[in-house]
């Protein structure tokens, strides 16, 4: 029989997300998207163009071969599908749920320049969460003598670890924290992305032969020159992330029930405190909580204190809502669950109440003016427009800076932000050190910090298997 030409389902609408409903995923830490079925998936697979020339695949920066893997699920090929993906991402689940689709995969969808594009996240972290029901280790080849030793169990420690491993070499990861996973762990809800589904993939990555050291605090505990001399590694791949809060520098900004987003996150998302005392680490849960930020950590945080019992959760702003870096997804979800933004305004300080815990904020409305660096227009103080609402708990979720074990575990030049200087292919001053994600660019996406740590990885292969040639 002839083959059936493929005819796209053009006139279809964008499969929807499976979502919680909002009243009540509010008030626990529930996932928000119960994500596709595989009649989903295979709807959604149906209105893709199979275009000749895949945008899309320019839009990831992993290099996912999207066409190839949609047309699987159609041909509900899910073990194919799924390996597909594998070839070039080994986190799907992780990716489909965190990445910036919109502005990477689907932003380059032809479908999205007059509707909606096809939903390649959701596809993805559909295909993901089937692992243990279809999936397979990938294979390594056979072990080629070579050790290396990475910093950092984040995305783009783990990423290049996968990709090490799949190629031969011994590699051991070196992780601060007592589990592994980095800011997928201690910094994303439970709600966005479950801690079972970051032990899973990271179980994945033991299973192809990665080693995990945990409680291992590079620069302390041990530098560069020890892992290559005493250890027998033959390379060092740095991914310690940029994980040192930024802080507002007003008054008050000590008091307690004031927290910075790294310990309001760490403590929920990494020690459980919202079941204190079942588990030790204790977190306070405010009535009125006023969370400053615009970026997914703040949307994150104030998402977070809805979940541990506040009454009234607001979002305050220096500049407006168009011009959150925020995901536009993160922000429907905040403002769906209750959070209210209060944008144009910037705090001033924070006052105490009797019982010397923060009780009340002090801000001052702001205007618009001219565009800054960063693209946006700039936020200017009014004069004489200061206002005070009450808060019982603050967050402030206002971005980080690069943390100092970078410098402490290796000799590599730093620019002037404390970032670590690197060519295009994570290479460092340091001819035996590489580095990549935050610690390079400052806080930027889960998936280009994959990306960098895919790309160190082929580096690292070509320049030890090229000296033991």
């Amino acid at each position: 029989m002839p083959e059936v030409k493929y005819r796209p389902n053009i006139g279809a609408p964008r499969t929807p997300a499976n979502e919680e409903p909002a009243e009540e995923r509010a008030h626990d830490f529930r996932p928000v998207d119960t994500g596709y079925t595989k009649a989903d998936a295979i709807a959604e697979a149906n209105r893709c163009l199979d275009c000749k020339k895949p945008l899309c695949m320019d839009g990831c920066p992993v290099g996912v071969h999207i066409p190839q893997f949609i047309e699987k699920i159609r041909e509900e090929d899910w073990a194919g599908a799924l390996a597909t993906i594998k070839a070039d991402n080994l986190l799907p689940s992780v990716c489909g749920r965190v990445c910036p689709q919109e502005n990477q995969c689907e932003g380059k969808c032809i479908l999205g320049r007059k509707g909606e594009p096809v939903a390649i996240g959701q596809l993805e972290r559909m295909l993901g969460d089937m692992a243990d029901e279809v999936g397979e280790a990938p294979e390594c080849k056979p072990s080629n003598g070579k050790k290396v030793a990475i910093v950092g169990s984040g995305p783009s420690g783990i990423a290049c670890a996968g990709e090490l491993a799949r190629e031969g070499f011994d590699v051991t990861v070196f992780e601060a924290f007592f589990t592994g996973g980095g800011v997928l762990t201690y910094g994303i809800p439970e709600f966005r992305l479950p801690k079972a589904i970051v032990k899973r993939e990271i179980k994945g990555l033991e299973e192809l032969g990665v080693h995990f050291e945990y409680n291992s605090v590079a620069g302390r505990l041990f530098d560069a020159d020890e892992l290559f001399n005493e250890d027998g590694f033959d390379a060092l791949y740095l991914a310690v992330g940029a994980g040192l809060p930024r802080f507002l520098h007003v008054d008050g900004e000590n008091l307690p029930g004031v927290y910075c987003a790294n310990e309001y996150l760490t403590r929920t998302n990494l020690m459980k405190a919202y079941e204190f005392p079942e588990y030790d680490t204790p977190i306070r849960h405010g009535k009125n909580v006023v969370v400053f930020g615009g970026g997914n950590v703040a949307m994150d945080a104030a998402r977070t204190a809805l979940r541990l019992g506040a009454e009234k959760v607001t979002l305050a702003y220096r500049r407006t809502e168009a011009e959150m870096p925020a995901r536009r997804a993160e922000i429907h979800h905040a403002k769906e669950e209750g959070v209210e933004i209060l944008e144009l305004c910037n705090p001033l300080r924070f006052l105490p109440g009797p019982d010397g815990f923060v009780s009340t904020i002090e801000l001052q409305r702001m205007e618009l003016g001219e565009p800054d660096a960063s693209g946006r227009r700039r936020p200017i103080p009014i004069q004489d427009s200061e206002f005070a609402i009450p808060c019982d708990v603050a967050v402030t979720a206002i971005g980080t800076r690069a943390n100092p074990f970078a410098k402490l575990c290796a000799d590599v030049e730093l620019n002037r932000w404390g970032l670590i200087e690197t060519d295009e292919n994570g290479r460092t001053s340091n001819p035996r050190v590489w580095a990549g994600g935050d610690i390079v660019t400052g806080a930027a996406t889960v998936i280009l910090a994959m990306g960098a740590g895919k790309k160190a990885a082929a580096d690292i292969k070509e320049k030890l298997i090229g000296e033991e040639a």
